[in-house]
């Protein structure tokens, strides 16, 4: 065997390990509870949403993540301040359990089409926000452009997400010198596949621009992120949208790609504020204590 081959599998691993530190581990009854019955709380489907908060909210996980390990403190969060929460699971690969969102994303865009169509039913609402982390950021948008989601979604907030894929570092700029390691990714694991910067999805998504009218856009990114980099490349163009980084909020916050999206209440305090403008407080330090 050529030295190279011996070398294409270490290097699937590795991008696979580095893209797993977006979750930590879970059981897969959690996630199958909270899928079918409401897991911490939330998917609740005889939840009414409020005259003060009148869309429901759908959470997307990101890659290897699931609809319950990835919202463990934000949906929580979000239901204390009086919203309908509705959280999925996504990008499934046959024979793998609890980490999900490794299928092909524009297969995950059709599952997220069909469960947003089941939560408005459900709640009787017209119109759905969108919160994602990392993948699940970015991964709505291509429901939104190509498959109907627009007239649907009031707004769309990325934590952290990979708008214009990652380089990992600059990890992935050693694919080429190892033939066959791309395919093999893509052969296995297609959802990193696409994620990785210049994708064949990625230029399909980001053709013509960034957004789409009538969609509300924030991308809330942290300058300490590993795994979706370099950082800026999270931040979107575009009318109606707005990017934050997490230390103009708060200098002090040392949040990385997991912890943005996992533990960090004043990353959360800025979503509240993407979900209801109107009534928006200004984010400091001090939000991590409310």
């Amino acid at each position: 065997m050529l030295p190279w081959k011996r070398l294409v599998r270490p290097l699937a691993a590795l991008l696979l390990t580095a893209a797993a530190a977006t979750v930590p581990a879970a059981s897969a009854s959690a996630s199958t509870a909270s899928t079918a019955s409401g897991g911490g709380g939330w998917n609740d489907w005889s939840c009414k949403p409020s005259a003060a908060h009148p869309r429901p909210v759908v959470l997307v996980h990101g890659t290897l993540g699931n609809s319950v390990d990835n919202w463990l403190a934000l949906a929580p969060y979000l239901e204390d301040r009086g919203y309908c929460v509705f959280s999925l699971d996504y990008g499934q690969l046959t024979g793998v359990p609890v980490f999900y969102g490794l299928g092909p994303i524009d297969k995950s865009a059709g599952q997220l089409q069909t469960f947003v169509d089941q939560v408005l039913a459900a709640t009787g609402a017209a119109k759905a926000d969108i919160v994602g982390h990392s993948q699940g950021g970015m991964m709505p948008r291509y429901y939104l452009r190509f498959l109907g989601g627009a007239a649907k979604v009031n707004a769309l907030v990325g934590i952290a997400p990979d708008n214009h894929g990652t380089d990992l570092d600059g990890l992935t700029n050693l694919l080429p010198y190892f033939p066959g390691a791309a395919d093999l990714i893509k052969a296995t694991t297609p959802g990193l596949a696409d994620q990785i910067t210049g994708s064949a999805f990625l230029t399909k998504l980001n053709a013509g621009g960034d957004t789409v009218p009538g969609v509300h856009y924030t991308v809330i990114a942290t300058k300490y992120d590993e795994v979706v980099t370099p950082w800026r490349t999270q931040y979107l163009s575009g009318p109606d949208v707005t990017n934050v980084l997490l230390q103009d909020l708060c200098p002090l916050d040392l949040s990385e790609h997991v912890t943005i999206g996992l533990l960090d209440r004043v990353a959360y305090h800025e979503v509240a504020n993407a979900l209801d403008p109107a009534h928006a407080t200004a984010t400091t330090c001090a939000s991590a204590l409310g």
